[in-house]
C-alpha cells in the first residue's frame, strides 16, 4: 500500500492505509505519548501524524522534528517528513535501536545534533516508549541531569517494559550510575569506558514480558 510519493491523492490515501494498518497508526490518531522533555526546549511523542504535527508546531513554536526510527520505508515516514516540509520544520533522521545496547557512535552523533539544534524541538520514534525514552534520558544527562531523572524517561507511563528486551535502556543508565556518575561526565564516560558488548552480554530480559512487547503489541 506504501507510496513513497505522497503528492496526489491517490498516493496519499495509500500512504494513510499504510500508516493506519501496516504501522499501526490507528492507535495513534487517540494516542500522541506526548511529554515535556526540556521545558520550552525539547518535547517528546510517538510518530506524529500530520494534523497533530501542525498543531503541536503551532502551540509549542516548533522548529525541528527529530525521527528516532530513522528513514523508513512506510507511509508514516512519507506523511510525517511532508508535513514536516509545509510546515517548515528541520527533519533529521537519528535512529536509536530498543532492543539493543546504545551504540557509542550514535550516542556521540545524538549529542552533536543536540549541541546544534535549532528549538524548541520534537522527538519521536513509533510509541514513544523506548526510543523516544532514550533520547530523553540522554538529553536529560546532557542538560546535566541525574540518571535518577534520565531514567523517568523510560517508565510505565510512557508504556515502557524494563522487564522486557527493553529494559536494557534502563540497564545502560544504570551502568553510568554505578561506573562514574558523580565522578566523570557523562560524555567522557560514553567514549572512554562504556562497554556496550559487556552490557549486552550480562542483560538478561524477561521472555513473558518480551512476548507481550514484541509479539502482541507489535512494537518496534
Amino acid at each position: 500500500m506504501y507510496a513513497d510519493n505522497i503528492s496526489d491523492g491517490g498516493s496519499r490515501l495509500r500512504a494513510w492505509s499504510d500508516s493506519l494498518l501496516v504501522d499501526h497508526g490507528v492507535f495513534r490518531v487517540v494516542w500522541d505519548n506526548w511529554a515535556v522533555v526540556v521545558p520550552g526546549k525539547l518535547y517528546r511523542s510517538n510518530h506524529p501524524t500530520p494534523g497533530r504535527l501542525a498543531a503541536a508546531t503551532r502551540r509549542f513554536g516548533l522548529k525541528t522534528l527529530i525521527n528516532l526510527r530513522g528513514k523508513r520505508q512506510c507511509g508514516s515516514d512519507a506523511l510525517s517528513r511532508h508535513a514536516a516540509e509545509r510546515l517548515g520544520l528541520i527533519h533529521i533522521d537519528m535512529a536509536f535501536e530498543s532492543r539493543g545496547a546504545p551504540h557509542r557512535d550514535r550516542i556521540m552523533r545524538f549529542a552533536e545534533i543536540y549541541a546544534a539544534l535549532r528549538t524548541p524541538a520534537l522527538m519521536h520514534c513509533k510509541s514513544g516508549a523506548d526510543r523516544a525514552g532514550l533520547a530523553a534520558g540522554l538529553a536529560v544527562l546532557l542538560e546535566g541531569g541525574t540518571s535518577a531523572q534520565a531514567l523517568a524517561q523510560l517508565s510505565w507511563r510512557f508504556g515502557h517494559f524494563k522487564t522486557s528486551r527493553t529494559g536494557i535502556l534502563d540497564a545502560f543508565f544504570l551502568r553510568y550510575r554505578a561506573e562514574a556518575e558523580g565522578r566523570m561526565p557523562f560524555l567522557a564516560w560514553v567514549n572512554d569506558v562504556y562497554d556496550e558488548a559487556a552490557l549486552r552480554q550480562e542483560f538478561v530480559a524477561s521472555g513473558l514480558a518480551s512476548f507481550v512487547n514484541d509479539r502482541l503489541l507489535h512494537r518496534e
